[in-house]
Formats: C-alpha cells, structure tokens, sequence
C-alpha cells in the first residue's frame, strides 16, 4: 500500500507545465527557428506577468505566418485558449466602426464634413462646429465618458450621448487629439440614423460577413458563446475573475476571436471592405487646425516606430487586453489577445515583430 501523500501542484505550476509541453509540440511540428524564439518570449512573457491566455497571430505580405494559441482560456476547468477562443476585443471595434461610416460616405450617404448635428437629436451650441470626421480622428473636444454612461446599466446610445451635451467642450475641434469613446457612441448612432438599421447588424452584414468574419458579433452577457474565454486581474498573488461590463458599448462592442481577427487583416490587405483612396485617408494623420500631424487618422492610431509607420488599435476592458498592428514599412501584421486585465499586449506585439523581422 502506498502511503504518499500527493505531490502539490499549485494552479500557475500546471500552467507552466502546460506550456512546456505546448513549446515541445510546437518545435516537434518543424517550425522555423524564429517562431521558436517568439514562443520563448512569449512563455516568458506570460509567466513574468501572470497572463492566463494569449493568442497570436503573424501576418506577412498578406500570408499566415503563426496563428497559435497559449496557456488557459478558463483557469477554473483548465481549458487551453486557441485562435477559436472567444474574447471581447474592446477598442480594436473602433477601426471597424470607422470602416462602417467611410463605407457610407463612399456610397454618398453621408459626408465626413457633415456636421453631427445633422444626425443626432438636438446637439447643444457648443457641437456646432463637431464633424463626423472630428470624431473619427478623436479630435471633436468633446469629453472621453459620457456623464450617463453606467458599465452596469443597459441603455440605448441615444440617452448616453444625450447626457454629454451639457459636460462643456475641451477644446475646439480640430485642435487637439484627445481620445474620445463619447465620439464613437456618436458614429454608431449616426450609421443607425443613414443606413435605417441597427449599427450591430449594419456591421455584421458589411464587415464580418465580407471578411468572413463567422465568430464575430455584439458583446452579451447573457447568451451562450461556444468557447468563450474568461476575463482575469491578479492581484496579490492571485488571479480573480473581472467583473463585466453589462452594457454594450459601441466604442468597445464586439466579441471576436484570433482566427476572425486574421480574416479581418486578410480583408484590409485585400481591400475588400473600401476602396484604395480611402484605406490611405484611413491611415494618413489627421492635420490638426494648427496644421501639425495628429496621433491619429481615421478610426485607427498611427505612430512612428524606430523610422517606420505603424498603424494599429489596442482595446481594453474588464480583464480583456488586445493588440492589432500593422508595421506598414515591413509589410507585417501581429495580432495579440489576452483575457488579464494587467497585460500590456502592444509591447508583446512590438517585441514579437522585433524577433521576427530580425530572423528574415
């Protein structure tokens, strides 16, 4: 009769374990020595900072490099996190926002020097001079949460955007470029108002259905999502689920998965959502009133990285954490999604392209 007592393992050993043996079938499988150094980091990276998940993904000259998934997606029951997973993509739902309006400014529904007040009930004076291209480029004055805006009640745009009108503005639009999710409640609005049908299903029918984009849709609570992933903070030595939002947020709307987010990339490459002349004004800065260059184009953040252009989005909300960027100069994309609401996805994406740019 044995008498041993079992060895303890505790949760963030077993993840370790996990990925050992993940990095071993990675390798047996003949992947090329860069990707070798990237899963490398990659562990590191999640063990040093406690990420239960990550998904990654590699796009080079419009072909798939990596697409791979690591650690859990549920720590409870163990279950691995995979390109399917299922994980709120915040604020990476800005581009595809901005990507429905200047669909409808191509078709002449609207123009992107309209003034918001031509679409939305009863703006005060001081929106008077807001364009829907001021809100594009985060660049209205308005103020970035809207006073009514509850991440714990479920309420129509309208009344959230209504209850901004009496917070003043910041600064005149065109002046600056301030982050504004006041904004994009607004642009979802207005796509309701020109297209005459919810912005959800606008973006379904014109974004993930072209893209083929099968796993993608509005946020919900509620509804049961085949492999959906949990949301984690740590703190004090210990993961804890994050408390989620109940409302569906237009800035940071949809749900998505790292397979879906690779056909969206593979949509942008392709130009199959717009057309040429207007991926360029989506990724040229915003000229601000003073005639400098802004931070931003046209739903997407747009940097200088070591000499070279970078055009990308991150999104975060309640333990989600993610990364979408395109190094335009070197012809790659990396994707990152993680479920832990500490995780710093863009320096992971940077590192990732660093690794494997140097490589080729």
């Amino acid at each position: 009769m044995n008498n041993s007592k079992p060895i303890a393992v505790t949760r963030f050993s077993r993840i370790l374990i996990y990925l050992i043996l993940l990095n071993v079938s990675v390798v047996n499988r003949g992947i090329a020595q860069d990707t070798d150094k990237i899963d490398q980091f990659i562990h590191q990276e999640m063990e040093a900072h406690h990420i239960p998940g990550l998904a990654l993904a590699i796009i080079k000259d419009g072909k798939l490099i990596k697409s791979q998934g690591y650690g859990f997606s549920n720590l409870e029951i163990q279950s691995p996190l995979t390109p399917e997973s299922i994980v709120k993509i915040a604020s990476i739902s800005k581009p595809m926002i901005a990507i429905g309006v200047l669909q409808l400014a191509e078709k002449g529904a609207l123009n992107l020097d309209d003034k918001v007040s031509k679409y939305l009930y009863q703006t005060p004076d001081t929106w008077q001079d807001i364009t829907i291209r001021h809100m594009l480029s985060h660049t209205s004055g308005l103020v970035r949460e809207s006073p009514g805006f509850d991440p714990f009640k479920i309420q129509v745009d309208s009344i959230v955007i209504q209850a901004a009108y009496t917070s003043p503005v910041r600064f005149k639009p065109g002046e600056k470029y301030e982050y504004c999710n006041v904004g994009y409640f607004s642009l979802a609005e207005i796509i309701r108002k020109v297209s005459g049908k919810p912005w959800t299903d606008y973006l379904s029918e014109n974004i993930f259905v072209p893209a083929n984009m099968s796993s993608s849709r509005p946020t919900t609570n509620e509804e049961i999502i085949s492999g959906r992933a949990n949301a984690y903070t740590y703190k004090n030595g210990h993961w804890l689920n994050e408390t989620p939002y109940l409302a569906l947020r237009p800035s940071g709307a949809f749900l998505s998965n790292l397979s879906d987010l690779i056909n969206f990339e593979n949509a942008l490459f392709n130009k199959k959502l717009l057309q040429h002349d207007t991926y360029l004004a989506m990724w040229t800065p915003f000229t601000l009133n003073s005639g400098a260059a802004s931070s931003y184009g046209l739903g997407w953040a747009i940097e200088n990285s070591n000499g070279k252009k970078k055009v990308r989005h991150g999104g975060s909300l309640n333990g989600f954490k993610s990364e979408f960027c395109r190094y335009i100069d070197d012809h790659l994309t990396v994707i990152i999604l993680t479920n832990l609401n500490e995780a710093v996805p863009s320096k992971i994406a940077d590192k990732v392209a660093e690794i494997y740019l140097s490589g080729q």
